[in-house]
């Protein structure tokens, strides 16, 4: 099997040929050994394309280091995927200025603002420059009041979105793609696709933000207020945001290339939302996109690391087929009834914590826990995975116990008897 055909099994429930291991990269210090050149520079730390409308990098990355990415991983025998995010525009009325304002007697920080010009009037979104020292890897915070910022959560004066009035002009500034950009979304795709194809790699589209676009838009204290105080501004609100991911999605099919659409949910899980709240407002969209999804015959991943157990009946009601992550330190699931809850229905990824094991477990207690991960969680439907990337304080020694460890435990085969996939122990 290539990389493509084992992680497709994995989703499918089916036996692959061996249990697939795949580490997202967000910042992750690669040793020297598996460095590339890129434009006469070393490239020290390993990022992804997903990250592209989400975070300011330290450092360039391109759809080539991408590649380079794929063929190091593939080379230690584990797998990688190709991920890619469809443009949006906004409407041609809308204009938008920037501009910054410094410090005063009651506030401490740089405030950065952004305008926008809307036919429905005047959206302001205000956030704290708190120039923090970041280490090395690390994203930063940008110069700039961008719509989409994990930053502009906790340092937001005003939101984007605080009240009913604004939602009006929200929606001009959630578009379609512009013809140019989907003009250059079409040419990446194609080179996406050709290398994929080439060295039988999987390609995800992430096309739907889901909750998390409802915490960048309205921070997340007030989100949750607004939803239960304020049911019928919070459902416009979703409907708006409904619409622009299946959009979004839909154009990402009809280019083509991509094997597995996501739902980012990083937002979405139980330290925010109740299962009800989660039922009342999420999951009817999230049911059609993936209606939508499998029509075009293609498969289906939300990301979720905390509160998996206590959002499985709307998890499992939604259709899904791959759940991102589960994370036996965030907590402390039951992992036995984890595999009870999921087996069969909806494959899992994860097992092992990137920031508690990886970070600061021995090699012993790294080994364990891959260990026990594939024991209970696999070996069908399952994919190990730091949960829920390699950061820049993940270190190498980690990384590489936990591949020892795997390749201890991945192989697997039928029982004669029942045709049931088993693990089979390996020395080296």
């Amino acid at each position: 099997m290539n990389s493509r055909e084992r992680l497709i099994a994995a989703i499918r429930h089916e036996k692959p040929d061996h249990v697939p291991m795949y580490c997202w990269c967000f910042g992750f210090p690669a040793p020297p050994h598996l460095r590339w050149q890129q434009n006469g520079r070393e490239v020290p730390f390993w990022y992804t394309m997903r990250l592209e409308h989400l975070h300011t990098l330290p450092e360039p990355w391109t759809l080539q280091d991408d590649f380079q990415r794929v063929l190091r991983w593939f080379s230690l025998g584990l797998d990688d995927v190709l991920e890619v995010s469809p443009p949006w525009g906004v409407h041609p009325e809308v204009s938008f200025r920037d501009w910054q304002e410094p410090p005063t007697r009651t506030e401490p920080y740089w405030l950065l603002y952004r305008e926008y010009s809307t036919p429905a009037g005047v959206l302001r979104h205000i956030v704290r420059r708190t120039d923090e020292k970041v280490e090395p890897g690390w994203v930063v915070q940008p110069d700039k009041a961008v719509l989409i910022e994990d930053f502009n959560i906790p340092r937001a004066v005003k939101h984007a979105v605080a009240d009913p009035e604004d939602l009006p002009k929200v929606r001009y500034i959630l578009q379609d793609p512009t013809a140019s950009q989907l003009a250059a979304y079409r040419e990446r795709m194609a080179h996406v696709r050709r290398f994929a194809d080439e060295h039988g790699v999987l390609v995800q589209g992430w096309s739907a933000f889901g909750m998390d676009l409802v915490a960048w838009l309205c921070g997340v204290e007030p989100a949750v207020m607004a939803a239960m105080t304020e049911p019928d501004f919070f459902q416009e609100l979703i409907e708006i945001i409904d619409a622009f991911d299946k959009r979004r999605t839909e154009i990402m099919l009809e280019v083509g290339g991509v094997d597995l659409v996501v739902e980012r949910g990083w937002y979405s899980s139980t330290d925010f939302w109740s299962p009800a709240l989660f039922a009342r407002y999420l999951l009817p969209g999230l049911q059609k996109l993936v209606t939508t999804v499998h029509q075009a015959g293609k498969h289906f991943a939300f990301v979720m690391t905390t509160g998996t157990l206590a959002m499985s009946n709307v998890l499992l009601a939604s259709g899904i087929d791959l759940l991102y992550y589960i994370d036996p330190v965030q907590g402390k699931p039951d992992l036995d009834e984890v595999k009870r809850r999921f087996t069969g229905r909806i494959a899992l990824a994860g097992g092992v914590s990137s920031a508690v094991t990886l970070h600061g477990g021995s090699r012993e207690e790294i080994r364990q826990a891959v260990h026990t991960a594939v024991s209970k969680l696999g070996p069908a439907g399952f994919i190990l995975a730091p949960v829920d990337a390699l950061f820049p304080d993940t270190p190498w020694s980690g990384l590489e116990a936990m591949i020892e460890a795997w390749r201890e435990v991945r192989d697997v085969r039928s029982d004669s008897s029942e045709g049931t996939p088993r693990l089979i122990a390996r020395s080296n």
